[in-house]
């Protein structure tokens, strides 16, 4: 793994003992770990034909696809048509403008990949207020710190102490466009500082930034299924659309994780005590597929498209044909039960094909909301079979919401 992802990364080079752990983290936090333990083979390395041999779709700034947000992780990582909330923004923010409440704000402090290091985290911080009936508005923050690192030379020489550091910076914008329908628009700035100021093979590693947008839908319908009051929610996202990045002056730039993701969730009110919402997503990166040696269609390197040819081109370019596309979608599924409103229990599970990353999990969840404050846990258990344990293990996420409505926020 470490061999195929200093192809793609400038900063993963053979730099001994202290670095290569560095890369190790990096490659496993490529696309929220770009494969798992089973699928970390080279595609040239295996035999077989398209569509039946690993070939992951890798990007760069990968940390801006995992998911910061302690309440869906407890669903599988569902949340593009769950109810609204202040984590929204990072989901589709077009669902602020069917917020209840008035103005919030939510913190999520997740330890990251704590089987493989100690110090990594990812710190969420995100809020919004309502402008009036049918506008919101929202702003978030996420910061995901690696630790420290201490960087050698190829003679095991000290060259430094690090710490990697990746942040993005989200404003966005929520409008009722009729009673039961909404869009949203998000705007976004990305830094990623992985060895700023390391020379390697004579190319000075800088940050990398981004600019990009998130463009949302999200439709709500009340009903009835036999006697209980029911909402029917549909929601989509096309997330991540930006510039393509580059972590040296020379490098091929790459694709940052562009993402198209659809979600349906259905929430059923038994009574006054009882309700339970069951909700599913499905995602699919519009980045190309990578090409194996130099087969693909059109004789070129598919890595080398522009970003809008690129995500239309995505569609239509794995090796593998349709069979190899439909191995490119992440499918999630989540229940959440809540008793009086105030105590609510989730799970979920969150698949990817064993050939496009291997990610496999269930989900569990607990919540807590007491007036204005609110309490949300979740925690991941890996599925897939590994020789080794799963860097996922022991995942847990904490997060603290504030909501209030208009008479509070006034008084």
């Amino acid at each position: 793994m470490l061999n195929e992802a200093a192809e793609r990364h400038p900063i993963q080079e053979n730099m001994r003992t202290s670095f290569l752990k560095f890369c190790f983290a990096i490659c496993l936090c490529f696309a929220f770990g770009a494969q798992n333990t089973e699928a970390q083979v080279d595609v040239g390395d295996l035999n077989g034909q398209f569509g039946e041999s690993v070939n992951t779709v890798y990007t760069s700034i990968p940390f801006l696809r995992i998911n910061p947000d302690a309440r869906s992780g407890g669903m599988g990582d569902v949340g593009l048509a769950t109810s609204p909330d202040a984590a929204s923004m990072y989901w589709n923010a077009s669902k602020l403008a069917f917020i209840d409440n008035d103005m919030g704000m939510s913190l999520t402090y997740t330890p990251w990949l704590k089987e493989l290091v100690n110090d990594i985290y990812i710190a969420y911080l995100t809020g919004y207020k309502k402008v009036d009936d049918i506008q919101s508005l929202g702003v978030s923050l996420r910061y995901f710190s690696l630790g420290d690192i201490q960087f050698t030379d190829i003679n095991a020489e000290p060259a430094g102490q690090f710490s990697p550091r990746e942040l993005a910076f989200d404003v966005g914008y929520a409008r009722k466009l009729g009673e039961k329908f909404s869009m949203g628009l998000t705007l976004k700035y990305a830094y990623s500082n992985l060895a700023k100021g390391q020379n390697v093979n004579g190319n000075v590693i800088k940050p990398a930034t981004a600019a990009a947008g998130d463009i949302s839908f999200f439709y709500t319908d009340d009903m009835l299924i036999g006697t209980s009051d029911a909402q029917l929610s549909v929601g989509g996202a096309v997330s991540n659309i930006g510039n393509k990045v580059s972590y040296t002056e020379t490098e091929q730039k790459d694709f940052i994780p562009i993402n198209l993701g659809v979600g349906a969730a259905l929430e059923l009110n038994f009574d006054e005590y009882n309700s339970i919402m069951i909700a599913a997503d499905i995602n699919k990166l519009l980045v190309p597929t990578p090409a194996p040696d130099s087969l693909s269609t059109d004789g070129t390197n598919p890595r080398d498209k522009a970003v809008i040819s690129g995500m239309f081109g995505s569609f239509n370019d794995a090796p593998g044909g349709g069979k190899e596309e439909m191995q490119e979608l992440m499918y999630s599924f989540g229940l959440e039960y809540w008793y009086n409103k105030q105590f609510a229990v989730r799970v979920g599970h969150y698949n990817e094909h064993k050939y496009k990353g291997n990610r496999k999990y269930m989900t569990v969840g607990l919540g807590l909301k007491y007036n204005i404050f609110g309490l949300n846990f979740s925690y991941i258990i890996p599925t897939t079979q590994n020789r080794g344990t799963s860097p996922l293990d022991n995942t847990l996420r904490f997060s603290l919401l504030f909501d209030f409505n208009s008479e509070q926020a006034d008084s």
